[in-house]
């Protein structure tokens, strides 16, 4: 009886030990068995008094982590969580899509992640994204350019504490509005390796997968885009482009054969599902529309015995 104690505490500092800045995580809420990679997730707090918390999942790359590129991976938004990007889009692990019953929804392993062959910080920024937080009342509207500070700083510190890895190859990469972003922090970790006192990062490049540059420029380009496509007629297309002159969404109201072109333009498209154009525009909680495993995202990331076993602070 006077072991039982002691075995237990054995027990979960196996199945989830403490590292230097985080905690490795072996087993997750909704997956069979132990996880098939080395993850690691923790807090890096940004600032003199780290009153920010800035949360991470680490994956080691499955083939030669010692040498393979450091990616940080971004999601977009702004103020998506990083756990959007490691479980739906390049991660080794994926919500299976199967109605929700009340349960812990199910992980599986997946086939195509990146992590094969690179290591991935995926990164819940800015502040109140996912799991990062700030300890006092924010005083300052968050801005891109002050997130980039904190994302540089948190490189700076986390590379500190996992100095194995300061010579990897570096990629900052992301998705979405992180178009905004990822270029600026590439120019200040260059700038920074110059003019800081503190190691420099092997910087080599920058990923971006559907990125925002501009959001006008951004908004006028679905025309084309949507004829290449085959969604909008050659006739329409070439009557608007001709009318519109470029110019589809931000109208003068005076050019009223503009108007209602784009009008018709809209009668095409509305009801197409702008994340997938191949299927209809449907409801989430569904468990026919193909983002349903989004709608389990809440169900899995809430549920206490998940965030138990990532170690996420109770603030």
């Amino acid at each position: 009886m006077k072991s039982t104690p002691k075995l237990l505490l054995l027990l979960l500092f196996i199945i989830n030990h403490h590292v230097d800045s985080g905690s490795i995580v072996k087993f997750l809420p909704g997956f069979e068995g132990p996880l098939p990679f080395e993850l690691e997730t923790g807090y890096i707090g940004i600032g003199e008094e780290e009153d920010v918390q800035l949360f991470y999942y680490f994956i080691k790359s499955e083939r030669n982590p010692k040498e393979d590129p450091l990616l940080l991976w971004l999601s977009g938004g702004p103020g998506c969580s990083s756990i959007t990007g490691l479980l739906f889009e390049n991660g080794p692990l994926a919500l299976k899509s199967k109605v929700y019953n009340g349960s812990v929804p199910s992980l599986v392993s997946t086939t195509y992640s990146w992590t094969k062959t690179a290591n991935i910080i995926f990164l819940d920024q800015p502040i109140g994204a996912g799991f990062s937080y700030s300890r006092i009342p924010l005083i300052d509207t968050p801005s891109d350019t002050g997130e980039v500070k904190n994302i540089h700083e948190f490189l700076q510190k986390w590379l500190s504490k996992h100095p194995q890895f300061s010579s990897n190859p570096f990629y900052a990469s992301g998705d979405s509005y992180s178009g905004m972003i990822v270029p600026a922090l590439v120019q200040e970790i260059s700038k920074g390796n110059y003019i800081c006192c503190k190691p420099p990062i092997n910087l080599q490049g920058y990923i971006l997968g559907n990125p925002i540059t501009y959001f006008e420029v951004d908004q006028n380009y679905r025309i084309p885009f949507s004829h290449g496509m085959a969604l909008i007629s050659d006739e329409l297309y070439e009557s608007i482009r001709r009318d519109c002159k470029g110019n589809y969404f931000n109208v003068d109201p005076r050019n009223t054969k503009c108007l209602k072109l784009v009008e018709e333009y809209h009668k095409c498209t509305d009801e197409l599902n702008e994340f997938n154009i191949l299927s209809p525009d449907c409801d989430t909680t569904s468990p026919d529309c193909f983002l349903y495993p989004y709608y389990l995202l809440g169900y899995w990331i809430n549920d206490e015995s998940v965030r138990d076993a990532l170690h996420v602070n109770k603030w």
